[in-house]
């Protein structure tokens, strides 16, 4: 056989962290989103960014403050949707903090995979009632690109000249882990040496509100937002919605050491399973989050024993946080009563495809400090949820390997595994 046909083996590459960056709504950069996390504070208000007269539901972990004039040009915002403004900045902050450039002999070797769940749902909402009220002339002709998933990982790949992998991946609120675990794959087996990945959403609006209100899937304590997110507690009533984005910057250990880059942590495990059961609720026993917690710990060659910290998928759903609960039991046995598990949706709200992404930093900045956030809202856990939440306050202690739990709609599971660089 030709010698340029034949399969060469793939190398087994360690992967780490260089850079992470969070717009949330508990901050617009990882470092104020991450000491508001660890003082406990809730970022879920009132909506301001429509009017919620009749609306089931009138609150929302919003953005606040945000402006994109810092990091894209005004003549090209007006093509995007905010989830690709929030993509766009996170990036260019992560890199910052990677203190990574991309030179020419680089950028075939850079990929970008961003986790999108629902895309320009907003922007979608603008021109369709330009439609009818105006007519088919009135659409923008940047109408479709500004609201399709993938341009979040196009615009960056443009921005940044990143000309490896290019696209976004799609599994609802499980996209952002999805992203990362493939990200960390193309590192690993050595088709790439860097991997901007992570996931972006901005989907509070009328239509995403109204339809989730439908499903009776959101909390209605509109009396109360702040303590509306309360994962495990037996008064639990439904997820917050909430948006924003996650971004790392992933790079092969020999990479990142080659050029000095600051190393935050490894990338070291990697999980991913279907329940093949029902289109919006878990398998029974939560089979398939069983499945993906085992698989991420079988790649990372750790026991269960091993994990310090869980940042949990805990939506606060009367259904999910038991099964969650019962599912780290079944796979933790004993260890499950020591490791420690925060539910970090209760200051943030549920970003949804980019959930899992912003939950990554917290898992990263969890092992470079030494600490995990608080479950906030947790008075009263209800008799399934059993487990140590790290009920309140942020607690200090020796985080050696952190597990990250994303669940979606189709049934669909990703775990990921953190660990201190040894």
């Amino acid at each position: 056989m030709n010698s340029r046909f034949e399969r060469s083996p793939r190398p087994n590459k360690r992967v780490v962290v260089t850079g992470v960056s969070a717009i949330s709504p508990l901050g617009l950069n990882s470092e104020e989103t991450w000491k508001n996390a660890l003082r406990g504070q809730s970022g879920i208000k009132k909506i301001t960014k429509f009017d919620t007269a009749g609306y089931d539901v009138t609150f929302a972990g919003e953005i606040q403050g945000f402006t994109p004039d810092s990091w894209i040009e005004k003549k090209e915002q007006k093509k995007m949707d905010t989830f690709i403004h929030y993509a766009l900045a996170g990036t260019k902050m992560a890199m910052e903090m990677a203190q990574l450039k991309i030179s020419e002999d680089l950028a075939p070797k850079v990929g970008v995979i961003i986790g999108v769940g629902m895309g320009g749902l907003p922007v979608i909402e603008e021109q369709y009632s330009k439609l009818k009220e105006r007519g088919p002339g009135r659409v923008s002709p940047f109408f479709i690109p500004a609201v399709i998933t993938n341009l979040a990982a196009g615009q960056v790949s443009i921005a940044i000249g990143a000309k490896g992998p290019n696209y976004s991946i799609t599994s609802a609120c499980a996209s952002a882990v999805h992203s990362i675990g493939e990200a960390y794959n193309y590192i690993r087996s050595g088709i790439c040496d860097v991997m901007i990945t992570g996931g972006s959403e901005a989907t509070v609006c009328p239509m995403a509100i109204a339809g989730f209100a439908a499903m009776k899937a959101l909390s209605t304590r509109n009396d109360s937002p702040e303590t509306a997110s309360r994962p495990w507690d037996k008064d639990r009533d439904g997820f917050v919605l909430g948006e924003g984005c996650g971004i790392l910057c992933l790079e092969s250990l020999e990479h990142a050491e080659k050029r000095g880059a600051p190393i935050l942590c490894e990338l070291t495990g990697y999980g991913a399973s279907s329940d093949a059961n029902h289109f919006t609720a878990p398998a029974p026993e939560h089979e398939g989050g069983q499945r993906a917690m085992l698989l991420a710990l079988k790649d990372a060659g750790l026991s269960p024993a091993d994990i310090n910290h869980i940042n949990a998928h805990a939506t606060s759903t009367p259904i999910g946080d038991g099964l969650e609960s019962l599912a780290v039991k079944k796979v933790f046995g004993e260890a499950a009563k020591k490791v420690w598990i925060s539910g970090t949706k209760s200051m943030t709200g549920h970003l949804l495809g980019a959930a899992g992404a912003l939950e990554s930093v917290f898992c990263i900045l969890s092992i470079r400090d030494q600490i995990v956030p608080p479950t906030i809202n947790l008075n009263n856990p209800s008799e399934d949820c059993d487990l140590d939440y790290v009920p309140n306050e942020a607690r200090t202690g020796k985080i050696n390997h952190v597990l990250n739990n994303s669940f979606g709609f189709g049934g669909t599971n990703g775990s990921l595994i953190f660990s201190k660089l040894s």
